[in-house]
């Protein structure tokens, strides 16, 4: 079993910024696809990024310029900074961790509200 412990989200300003850490632990072979979701209140569900075993990243037209995802392998920790934070950026953030047919870990989520 793989655990996922997001740590960072918080209440900020219009134009802040902000940085999510997740933390993976448990029995870990190896772990490649990582990514963050995100689900907006009363909304579904929606990719925000993901970030390759070799640093190959991808992320949401929503979010591109604004936000970077990183990683640590050495620490099984990936990243997220957020920057230029907009209202419609607010929804509990996930950390997930993909296996060949989709994601197979979730984190319990954390809690990003930009406020106007």
């Amino acid at each position: 079993q793989v655990h996922l412990v997001e740590t960072g989200g918080g209440l900020v300003q219009p134009g802040g910024s902000l940085r999510l850490s997740c933390a993976a632990s448990g029995r870990i072979a190896s772990i490649g696809l990582m990514g963050w979701s995100r689900q907006p209140p009363g909304k579904e569900r929606e990719l925000v990024a993901r970030i390759g075993s070799v640093g190959d990243t991808n992320y949401a037209d929503s979010v591109k310029g604004r936000f970077t995802i990183s990683r640590d392998t050495a620490k099984n920790t990936v990243y997220l900074q957020m920057n230029n934070l907009k209202p419609e950026d607010t929804a509990v953030y996930y950390c997930n961790v993909y296996g060949s047919f989709g994601i197979v870990y979730w984190g319990q989520g954390t809690q990003v509200t930009v406020s106007s």
